[in-house]
């Protein structure tokens, strides 16, 4: 591989490593707020928790757990990418 197709492909990992780390900030933002919808689930009495209020307190503590799954599973995805872009410009 030449020089020059050598830095494009480094341009790219550049660019991917900005969003694996844009991907964790976003990731540790939802972690926050599925903590806080945990506690205020938590905090509730037993008679709402089983009532609309805690089912819909606990499919979003749910859904927000999926998208913290699917945002490492992403990052995980990228991660293999940049191996292989790393494996092409030997």
């Amino acid at each position: 591989m030449n020089k020059e197709r050598r830095k494009r492909l480094n341009e790219i990992a550049v660019r991917t490593d900005a969003i694996i780390e844009k991907l964790a900030s976003v990731s540790e933002d939802l972690q926050q707020i599925q903590a806080e919808e945990q506690d205020y689930y938590d905090m509730m009495p037993e008679p709402f928790q089983n009532g609309i209020k805690g089912l819909n307190a606990q499919a979003a503590i749910d859904a927000l757990q999926d998208a913290i799954d699917n945002l490492d599973t992403m990052s995980s995805e990228l991660d293999e990418f940049l191996q292989n872009i790393d494996a092409a410009s030997m």
